[in-house]
């Protein structure tokens, strides 16, 4: 049977280029509806058109690219819909994982793991570095998951990562409007880590949605994360 299994080839060149195609949706290098032309991106990228394409494709596949008939391949826009969506999948996958770690013996440790992540937020804020704060953020919750021990929960995270950037950086844009820091972030983020230290199960899956809903009450304000009961006459 193990005759069978081809060699392992190196990285082609339209997964490299999908990758740094990636990479710049994510760090907001390409804005949601940015059109991507290919004679400029095979020049940027000194390719043929070929590899390029396929690169693309693979973008269009795995939602971050749409294509218009006529016009050509645009950055995916996050419509209120989509950020609902991205937020009730991570709320959900972060409950199990608050979860599993308050349940725990390592809480503690995950705690302080957890506090360097905002205190690099509340560094990067002083220094007036958005891309680290945003980064910061994202560490908090990527660190929070895998303290779960759940690769399953790790792995649906690392599916949402994307489009989760892509709604961080939306959102700095919000607290900007707002003429607020990151120090309404900061707080929310140590509240967390205080429920957590406590082993107060109950205020830590509050907390968490609390931050959820705060994030989709900004970016989409006619939705809600919130289950209203059905009342029955």
């Amino acid at each position: 049977m193990l005759a069978d299994i081809a060699p392992v080839s190196r990285e082609s060149t339209a997964s490299i280029i999908a990758r740094q195609l990636r990479d710049a949706i994510m760090n907001g290098a390409l804005p949601p509806g940015t059109q991507l032309g290919e004679t400029e991106l095979a020049s940027r990228f000194e390719v043929s058109r070929g590899p390029l394409r396929e690169a693309m494709q693979r973008l269009v596949s795995e939602g971050l690219l749409r294509s218009e008939p006529h016009r050509g391949l645009f950055v995916i826009d996050l419509e209120p819909d989509d950020v609902h969506d991205i937020y009730w999948a991570r709320s959900a996958i972060e409950r199990a994982a608050a979860q599993r770690v308050v349940r725990g013996p390592h809480r503690e440790q995950v705690a302080d793991e957890l506090a360097k992540a905002v205190t690099t937020m509340a560094e990067a804020d002083e220094q007036n570095d958005p891309t680290a704060l945003i980064e910061a953020d994202l560490t908090f919750h990527e660190t929070l998951i895998e303290a779960s021990g759940s690769r399953r929960l790790v792995r649906m995270a690392s599916t949402l990562l994307i489009e989760t950037r892509m709604c961080l950086s939306a959102l700095q844009h919000t607290y900007r409007r707002n003429s607020q820091g990151a120090d309404e972030r900061v707080a929310e983020h140590n509240r967390i880590i205080e429920a957590l230290r406590r082993g107060d199960e109950e205020l830590l899956i509050t907390l968490l949605e609390a931050h959820m809903e705060d994030a989709v009450r900004r970016l989409a304000p006619d939705k809600t994360l919130v289950t209203k009961p059905s009342t029955q006459e």
